[in-house]
């Protein structure tokens, strides 16, 4: 018998189909959640992997599953959970409407927060809060961190409540959309606002301890803070004005910068093509230090400039690199390439035929670059000047190394922790500043783009040939684009020259014992030996680097897809949330994760999965931009398209838009990646002797002296990351727009010319 509607009408066969899977997605979270209460174990146990674990699900020992823990060791409240999935389990049977969405959301909701609630005040010596323990008296039984079955069954109770959402009719009633914005939600809630919640709270508390709005006002606002004493003919600014001034001027110059060079790559010659792209990427794929390094012999008081000087006009050395003009040059350096990895993306998106009918419409090249071209790559410039800004204002290895006496608020902010001083609520207010400060720059730039259209990629074919940049504009970029390139070839072959040489500054001899001293391999008695001191630290950066890239690209690409394509309520405040671990300097996000995760319900201080965490909410921000620019360049009539071909949500997102986002994507893993291998700031205080990363052991070297063995260590982890992004290029490849290729500038001029007339 045909099935029917409810209005009597025969059912149509692929509604009927979407209705089963989406039952089925929704029985099987059931399920999964159930047989974590069962199969898995229930607490993290120290010392061991969850696996390991495993056969003790069914005893009376700490890997107990859930439903033992609950039963015969004391811990009912862990019932809440398996109640609420009992009751999803009803919701599920009843057929797709309102009352199932009820069912769902209240059985996910009562189980979610009543596990949370749980963990957040049942710790390891019983209540968590003092409150609680003045009000019921000392709790008999205690709870560890959270293990994996307490992670599945969490997952399973929330995802469920999204699908309840759905059913009720959030979200256009689209089971896929709710999952993802809700799962999105709670992982930058537990992730990102609350360990800098706990950080940023500590503004807030006076030195007894005692909630103070007063001692908040006292620590911001101070003449080191805020003084204008350089206005008034004084020597230094306040911090705070420091800060947003070198951070405007950044954000700026790593903006015009980037979209010079990614024009250049995408419009100009093809002759040197790789070579720009290798050299534009350079400073990204290298620690933090390197670049203050090379900028220091070459400009520093004995660098080689300044002895050209003495020896040439007999000007005496002096420190005038260090400070204000040091730390933006640096900065220019390290942030270029992700604004360059933003524009390449947006400038390939421009479709050819809205240039093609300028120039038909009588306009020349030039006229038709600064009124089609320019005013279409707007998502890509406000964007990378959005990352540009709040990378600026996160920095603190760049003022540290180049900065002299001009202090910047991560740097304070840095000494406040870790100096002698140990100041957390100091470092708090210092952290309130940048937020306000991202707050403020990403709310210039909504209003600025506000709901402008930018759409270049639709889907009519295009086959057009990309405009070839004016012959004034073309020789303006090359006068600046390539001075600078050629800049960056020159500073990278002084700093990295110290990793070839006997002793920089004394004995300059050829030498490759750095290289030996730290990646010997030997062979012993049972095989091969790896005898360097830097194997293991490689080893367990590479691993835990490529474990967090594809999550973070993934995660951060789908925020975006929320953001540009779904309306929802709170949707600035969730775009914010993606944004918030970028606007706190790396120091503060490190030391809110120790004091976030060191303590159930989720002790993670000192394993490798807390790294992996931090690399990834670190560098989310960077997808989410990159992302978000290229889905401005894409019509949606792309997904409504596949939507009325019966095409599912989640079918739509990866068989549709996704290849169409593939410089989005490249730009997301090269950036997750080479960040997660390059990082300092923000794990410095996360790893332990087991989890050692090759910035730490850099570090540790440079401390001890050995600067040989640290840039020979860089060197290494420039050609690992240079395969690295290579392989990324190989395995997503291009984004094929049905386009022909380009043809040289000259002859694209003629072939217009003649289309015109």
């Amino acid at each position: 018998m045909q099935a029917r509607s409810n209005e009597g009408a025969p059912a149509n066969p692929a509604s009927l189909a979407a209705a089963r899977r989406a039952r089925r997605w929704i029985w099987a979270w059931v399920a999964l959640g159930l047989a974590a209460y069962l199969v898995l174990p229930w607490y993290a146990i120290q010392d061991a992997t969850w696996y390991e674990a495993v056969p003790q699900v069914f005893g009376q020992a700490e890997g107990a599953n859930g439903l033992m823990q609950a039963a015969t060791q004391g811990r009912s409240w862990l019932f809440i959970g398996l109640a609420g999935l009992l009751l999803c389990a009803v919701g599920a049977a009843l057929p797709a409407g309102k009352a199932q969405g009820r069912w769902l959301l209240a059985g996910g909701a009562i189980g979610a927060i009543g596990l949370a609630v749980a963990g957040f005040t049942i710790g390891a010596r019983g209540w968590s809060v003092a409150a609680l323990n003045t009000q019921f008296g000392e709790l008999a039984v205690n709870q560890f961190g959270i293990g994996a079955g307490g992670f599945v069954a969490l997952t399973a109770l929330v995802l469920l409540a999204a699908f309840g959402m759905a059913r009720l009719g959030l979200f256009k009633g689209d089971l896929f959309v709710s999952a993802s914005v809700v799962g999105c939600g709670v992982l930058m809630a537990l992730f990102i606002a609350y360990p800098v919640s706990r950080a940023l709270s500590g503004a807030f508390f006076n030195e007894d301890g005692q909630w103070s709005i007063a001692a908040f006002a006292a620590r911001v606002f101070t003449e080191r803070i805020w003084g204008l004493g350089c206005l008034a003919g004084g020597v230094r600014c306040g911090v705070a004005w420091n800060t947003l001034v070198l951070a405007l001027l950044t954000a700026a110059g790593t903006t015009f910068l980037g979209t010079l060079m990614a024009l250049m790559a995408e419009r100009g010659s093809r002759r040197g093509q790789g070579a720009l792209r290798v050299l534009a990427l350079l400073p990204i794929i290298t620690p933090p230090f390197v670049v203050g390094l090379g900028l220091i012999l070459l400009f520093g008081r004995a660098g080689i400039v300044n002895q050209v000087l003495e020896n040439v006009f007999g000007i005496e050395p002096t420190r005038w690199f260090y400070g204000m003009p040091g730390v933006l040059v640096a900065q220019l350096f390290a942030f270029t390439p992700i604004a360059f990895m933003i524009m390449r993306g947006v400038v390939q998106g421009i479709a050819p035929s809205l240039e093609e009918a300028a120039q038909m419409l009588r306009a020349d090249r030039r006229r038709a670059f600064f009124t089609v071209t320019l005013p279409l790559l707007k998502p890509g410039l406000a964007n990378a000047f959005l990352v540009g800004f709040i990378e600026s204002i996160a920095d603190f290895g760049n003022p540290v190394v180049v900065g002299g006496q001009f202090s910047v608020l991560s740097t304070d902010i840095f000494f406040a922790i870790v100096g002698a001083q140990y100041d957390q609520g100091r470092a708090a207010s210092l952290a309130w500043v940048l937020t306000l400060f991202a707050l403020g720059v990403f709310a210039l730039q909504r209003g600025l783009l506000g709901k402008q259209n930018y759409t270049t990629v639709s889907g009519k074919g295009d086959a057009g040939i990309a405009m070839a940049l004016p012959d004034g504009v073309r020789r303006t970029i090359q006068c600046i684009a390539l001075p600078w390139i050629a800049f960056t070839a020159v500073v990278y072959l002084f700093a990295f020259a110290g990793g070839f040489v006997q002793t920089w500054g004394r004995d300059y001899s050829f030498t490759l014992n750095h290289f030996k001293s730290a990646f010997a391999l030997e062979w012993g008695q049972f095989g091969l030996v790896w005898a360097g001191t830097a194997w293991n630290s490689l080893i367990t950066t590479l691993k835990l680097a490529g474990i967090s890239a594809p999550i973070t690209a993934a995660l951060g690409l789908l925020i975006a897809w929320l953001l540009a394509r779904n309306e929802f309520k709170g949707q600035g405040a969730f775009e914010f949330g993606a944004l918030l671990a970028f606007a706190i300097p790396g120091t503060v996000l490190g030391v809110s994760y120790i004091l976030a995760f060191n303590v159930p319900p989720f002790e993670l201080t000192g394993t490798g999965l807390i790294i992996v965490l931090c690399f990834m909410f670190r560098n989310l921000p960077v997808g989410v931009r990159a992302g978000t620019a290229a889905f401005k360049q894409l019509d949606r009539s792309l997904d409504e398209a596949s939507l009325m071909l019966r095409a599912s949500t989640s079918q739509t997102l990866f068989k549709v838009v996704l290849p169409l986002l593939k410089p989005a994507l490249v730009a997301a893993l090269v950036y997750s990646f080479v960040r997660a291998m390059t990082t300092v700031s923000a794990v410095i205080f996360l790893v332990t002797a087991e989890n050692e990363l090759a910035t730490t052991y850099i570090i540790g070297r440079v401390g001890n002296g050995d600067y040989g063995i640290a840039l020979a260590y860089c060197t290494v982890l420039m050609v690992l990351m240079s395969l690295a992004i290579a392989l990324v290029q190989f395995v997503v490849g291009e984004r094929k727009l049905g386009r022909r290729g380009a043809v040289p500038p000259h002859e694209g001029h003629h072939k217009m010319e003649s289309l015109a007339a």
